[in-house]
């Protein structure tokens, strides 16, 4: 449920949906976090994202503090982004964080690749970063479903079903090239056995310039990027969740040459040590 999710303990309300079967092709899963925040206080909210792209519709205000997250958008430090935009967050190269302020939502998409060049030619032009693009009546019906109804369950699936029914009507079904995109990336984050390149082109039947090749037009990241995204969420994970695991055997585990190579990539990508955030420890919380 949490997996990417730094510090799940310090989630505002939040909910994963399944994204229904007539979108299926074109989004993984459906995420809408709800926020009431004391006025005067903010609640940072750290993510190591999947390798995919969102299509966000949200309520705002929000002041965004770095990298685009799973959770929504990102403008420039400080900045505050106004209510009832949509918005395109291309995947991310390192540790994403928000600092949500005042009273919000958001509805956001998870992407399948199927469905990224459908919003962009160039996903690799969007990594670490968020545009608002024109979608007025995808902002209307989700707007209006979750501004209208005081039952939190009953307006999050309607969201969803807003949101789906938009998607259904505005695009074709995914072409056989695209399909294989998303057979890519289901292989690469759901198999821990794919270490390298060359394990999902084998698996999946193709060559590596071709895997490449995919993961350039529908993801933006190299497949090798996707592979160890994988692995660093579920380092983070395990290390959260288990604590007698010892980080030599995580290491072991998820296939990284030894203990020292699983903590350069984690402080690398993350900014912090693996005792560190096995003991809780994170960057400052913003006042």
């Amino acid at each position: 449920m949490h997996r990417g999710v730094l510090y799940p303990a310090r989630l505002p309300e939040f909910h994963r949906l399944p994204a229904p079967d007539r979108v299926a092709g074109l989004v993984r899963w459906f995420w809408i976090p709800e926020w009431r925040i004391a006025p005067g206080r903010s609640s940072r909210q750290q993510v190591i994202a999947f390798p995919a792209s969102n299509l966000v519709v949200e309520s705002g205000p929000v002041v965004e503090s770095g990298p685009v997250a799973e959770s929504g958008p990102v403008a420039e430090s400080g900045s505050v982004v106004e209510s009832g935009r949509v918005g395109l967050a291309g995947p991310t190269t390192r540790v994403s964080y928000r600092d949500l302020t005042g009273t919000g939502w958001a509805v956001g998409a998870l992407l399948r690749p199927a469905a990224v060049p459908l919003f962009t030619e160039d996903p690799a032009a969007l990594r670490d970063a968020y545009r608002t693009v024109d979608l007025p009546a995808l902002r209307e019906l989700v707007s209006g479903v979750m501004n209208g109804s005081s039952d939190r369950a009953a307006r999050r699936h309607l969201a969803v079903e807003a949101f789906t029914d938009w998607l259904a009507g505005a695009f074709p079904a995914p072409t056989p090239e695209a399909l294989l995109a998303n057979s890519m990336a289901d292989l690469i984050d759901s198999d821990p056995a794919v270490r390298r390149v060359e394990d999902a082109a084998a698996r999946l039947g193709v060559s590596v310039r071709t895997l490449q090749r995919l993961a350039r037009r529908y993801v933006g990241l190299p497949p090798l990027a996707m592979i160890r995204r994988r692995r660093l969420q579920e380092a983070a994970e395990r290390l959260r969740t288990g604590q007698d695991t010892s980080l030599a055997a995580v290491a072991a585990d998820l296939g990284y040459a030894d203990h020292a190579h699983l903590a350069n990539e984690f402080r690398s990508v993350l900014g912090f040590t693996l005792s560190a955030y096995r003991q809780g420890a994170s960057p400052a919380e913003p006042s």
